[in-house]
Formats: structure tokens, sequence, C-alpha cells
């Protein structure tokens, strides 16, 4: 099986200049978990997951030598507005990992694995093509092993 056997085809993108929360709404809503993030000539540039907009909200390293106090939760999540104030490209993940549509299934599979991603767009030339998940290759995998039994 390949992964052109099971991508998805029209796949939701972001781009750097939108604000986080309208990506935010988009994810919420349409029930995915990050998106890939593309430029104006529809290059593939990062992703933006929902993962990315959490890790944003809390302190860097740098912000805790400097202030060096136990973390306020509830000051951190009052300051989620401020997060999803911002753009994606300040939040999103340059560090792309993709695959191609020729691709045979289990080797995306290991690619996700070895890098802890759940979802990895599928690009030809740098160019997004589709999407495909954890899930979608289980599922596949379910399919053509157990479910004609």
């Amino acid at each position: 099986m390949l992964v052109k056997d099971i991508m998805t085809q029209s796949v939701k993108v972001a781009h750097p200049g939108d604000l986080v929360r309208d990506v935010a709404y988009v994810m919420c809503f349409n029930k995915i978990s990050g998106m890939p993030v593309v430029d104006t000539k529809e290059n593939l540039i990062g992703v933006i997951s929902e993962k990315d907009v959490l890790y944003g909200m809390f302190p860097t390293l740098d912000d805790m030598i400097e202030n060096p106090q136990p973390v306020d939760f509830e000051a951190l999540e009052r300051d989620y507005k401020d997060i999803v104030s911002l753009k994606v490209s300040d939040l999103m993940s340059k560090r792309v990992f993709t695959v191609e549509p020729d691709m045979p299934l289990l080797c995306a599979a290991s690619i996700m694995f070895r890098n802890r991603i759940r979802r990895t767009p599928v690009s030809v030339d740098n160019k997004l093509v589709g999407i495909i998940s954890v899930g979608d290759v289980h599922k596949a995998i379910f399919k053509e092993n157990l479910a004609k039994t």
C-alpha cells in the first residue's frame, strides 16, 4: 500500500501571516490537530499544531531564568488571548517532515514514529499534495488485513 492510496487530498492550510486565532478556530471546529503552512507560492514552509499553540503559552527558559518565580497557571490560561493574537509564523514548527505519494505506507509511518509526529504532509517538489496521520495508517492497515476476515 502506498501513501497516495490513503492520503487526504483536500488539506486545510495556514499561511504565515494568518492569526493563530483563525487557525485555532479551523482546527477546533474541523477536529484536526494541525495544519501545514504554505507561502504565497504554495510551497510548504512549516506546520502549526495545537501543541505549538499551547507550547507558546508557557514561559521560555530565558523567561524563567530572568523571573524565577513559580508559574501562575491561571494567569497563563488568561493570557491565551495574547497567544492567539500572534501570527502563525511566530509559533509554527519550521522543521517539517514530509513523505511522498509513491512511498510505501509503512515507510511513511516509520518517519512519523521516529520523529514523534502524528501527521505529516505529503509533498512533491515541496508542493503540498495531501496529508496522512497515524490514524489514517492504522485504519488502512486494519481494513486491508482484518476487516476482510
